[in-house]
């Protein structure tokens, strides 16, 4: 038992790893494709990937009739709009400072659930809030003034507007479908969703021969591992130790990205951001510990983050 935990942990400790890469690949990518390709590109090849796996394993499941145009417009929210928020933000800001902002979703969805479905708040909400923002501002701000583009900021603030009314409209599909069937259904209407705005936006201004495999790679990786094989690494995790449990690792996300900026984008590490991204850790930890709303919702859905 104690082996066979061991290995559960480290799965969901890799899908961690993965999910904070996918903000280095990102940016990697970002110097050959603009957003709507890498995202375009991501959620085909995801897809997929996706299908295959649910359809060997028998975990997919058909869309109900009745539920088809709940999946649209949860689909609109994430991955569609979420994801032109966080390209386009990650276009204008570090990889370090949009991993930061990001994980502040748990702490906004509350008080989304507060005001649509009258779910109390309690003082470790407001806590949370607090010293998160307090974190995500020591982050942005330096002696010179605003170290990160306002723009960038606002297009990731959008993201996680989107986040968390995805979150919401979710709680009800989420009784009838499992995390791996939700995720293969919306991923596959995201990328078609996305193919016109490449065709429109993208594809007249991409140069000949862009699709060489050293300038494609971090797409394929963002594809295989943030946003298929951790799904799966993270949904054996929920199937063994629980989703609340689970879900507190994504809190670490944003210092793996922080190590990983900084060692293989040359981003920089000063002891201000290390303690603006303990600041936001620990308003995260706070919200979610006494989040009823959120923990409710993170166990009857695969409690997936949204750093697909």
């Amino acid at each position: 038992m104690k082996k066979q935990l061991f290995w559960v942990y480290t799965g969901i400790v890799l899908a961690m790893i993965f999910w904070a890469l996918s903000f280095i690949w990102f940016k990697m990518a970002n110097k050959y494709y603009p957003p709507v390709t890498i995202v375009m590109s991501r959620l085909i090849l995801s897809s997929v990937l996706l299908f295959l796996f649910t359809k060997a394993t028998g975990t997919l499941q058909e869309l109900q009739k009745k539920d088809r145009w709940a999946i649209v417009i949860l689909t609109l929210f994430n991955p569609f709009l979420y994801f032109i928020g966080e390209s386009y933000g990650l276009t204008y800001v570090s990889s370090t400072t949009g991993a930061v902002i990001i994980s502040t979703i748990p702490i906004f969805t509350p008080f989304a659930a507060h005001y649509f479905l009258k779910e109390k708040l309690s003082l470790m909400n407001y806590l949370g809030i607090f010293f998160s923002f307090a974190g995500v501002l020591l982050i942005l701000y330096h002696p010179g003034g605003w170290e990160a583009s306002w723009k960038g900021v606002m297009f990731l603030l959008f993201a996680v507007f989107c986040a968390v009314a995805y979150t919401i409209l979710l709680s009800k599909l989420s009784f009838r479908y499992n995390a791996l069937s939700l995720i293969t259904w919306q991923n596959s209407l995201g990328a078609l969703l996305f193919i016109p705005l490449f065709l429109w936006i993208d594809l007249p201004a991409l140069p000949s021969g862009i699709w060489s495999w050293p300038h494609f790679r971090p797409i394929l990786e963002l594809a295989v591992f943030a946003s298929s094989f951790s799904f799966v690494l993270f949904a054996v995790g929920i199937k063994f130790i629980g989703a609340a449990r689970t879900n507190i690792f994504s809190n670490i996300i944003p210092v793996f990205t922080a190590v990983f900026a900084f060692f293989l984008l040359k981003e920089s590490l000063t002891p201000q951001k290390v303690a603006g991204i303990l600041i936001v850790i620990g308003g995260l930890f706070l919200s979610q510990a006494h989040s009823s709303f959120f923990k409710r919702v993170m166990n009857r859905i695969s409690g997936i983050p949204f750093q697909e």
